[in-house]
């Protein structure tokens, strides 16, 4: 990956899209009517256990098509001075239909001319070749990011999450993409029930070290509604308090390379579907914690990734502020 300039202590999607897009753009949530196979049976029930895309999808259930959703997001930002859009194929898995109806759906937002890129959310087992074609002959018409789900590096955690798909399969789906012309995303979430803050920790380098274009970071969270509500209800799941995150979320941009955009660093959700962790924090706020926590240590993103392939990767959640310096004066920071 080529090598940007850093003007904070972390690469945001938003300094991202400013240099992808001489005017500011705005992501429209859509429900296209898909589902997913963990949800129809075709390799579980139920779904993952955190999920009820009512809870963070604007359109999810909506009865609107698709045109009309677009239509909608345009008008409300038009009120906001906004004037250029990415159709986000959010709710459910996004490829996961014959690719006779996915050109036909996708080819709807390609005919407002405020839409400038399209976000496809999905899972790394419904990414056939057939797919990625389609998506590549869309790349090559209109900025495209292809979002996959991983969650967490860790088997068992999928398993627990009712995932129904492996790390392996993840991988294999960001092989598969090398060469195409979009932009690859993957979605994480830490705090899954048993895992430490190693693990935690190399589900981030394994990640860093993946042809990724960008990273939605996700703590825990419960949502009304799904069986995680149940789970916590039990006491069986404990979540992040802010004070807990503020610190780990640092831990993570430290190992993630700088050329690796962030579009998240905490989940968000409605406090109408919020059950907990209940922080009465926003998304910005959040970031600039995490930021001044950076600021504090005198890190920043990827000051922990490796500076070779070859080279050891660094473990010790404390490092020290000399050797930081001396990896940032070799980097030529």
């Amino acid at each position: 990956m080529r090598r940007v300039q850093v003007t904070s202590r972390l690469y945001s999607f938003r300094e991202h899209l400013r240099k992808r897009f001489p005017f500011r753009v705005r992501k429209i949530g859509l429900d296209a009517g898909f589902t997913c196979p963990n949800r129809d049976g075709a390799k579980a029930t139920g779904g993952c256990v955190y999920c009820d895309n009512r809870s963070f999808s604007v359109n999810a259930d909506s009865t609107d098509s698709v045109e009309q959703q677009i239509r909608q997001g345009i008008e409300a930002g038009r009120r906001k001075g906004i004037e250029h859009f990415l159709a986000y194929f959010q709710a459910y898995s996004n490829t996961y239909a014959p690719v006779v109806r996915l050109r036909e759906i996708y080819a709807v937002a390609l005919r407002f001319p405020e839409v400038v890129g399209v976000s496809v959310g999905t899972r790394p087992d419904c990414l056939s070749n057939a797919v990625l074609d389609l998506l590549s002959d869309l790349g090559k018409k209109t900025a495209v990011w292809l979002e996959i789900g991983l969650e967490s590096g860790q088997d068992r955690s999928l398993v627990w999450m009712n995932r129904a798909h492996t790390v392996a399969d993840f991988e294999a789906a960001i092989r598969r993409c090398d060469g195409r012309p979009f932009e690859r995303v993957v979605h994480l979430i830490y705090g899954i029930p048993g895992e430490s803050h190693e693990e935690m920790m190399a589900t981030t380098r394994f990640v860093a070290s993946l042809p990724i274009d960008s990273v939605k970071v996700h703590h825990l969270y419960v949502a009304k509604d799904t069986p995680l509500e149940s789970l916590y209800a039990r006491g069986e799941v404990r979540l992040f308090t802010f004070e807990e995150w503020v610190p780990l979320a640092s831990d993570i941009v430290e190992r993630l390379p700088a050329t690796m955009s962030i579009q998240r660093l905490c989940g968000e959700l409605s406090n109408r579907w919020l059950v907990a962790p209940r922080w009465e924090k926003s998304t910005p706020e959040v970031l600039r914690a995490v930021e001044s926590e950076l600021a504090r240590r005198g890190t920043r993103q990827g000051s922990l990734v490796p500076l070779r392939a070859s080279a050891p990767v660094l473990e010790d959640r404390q490092v020290s502020q000399g050797k930081l310096q001396g990896q940032e004066r070799e980097r030529g920071e």
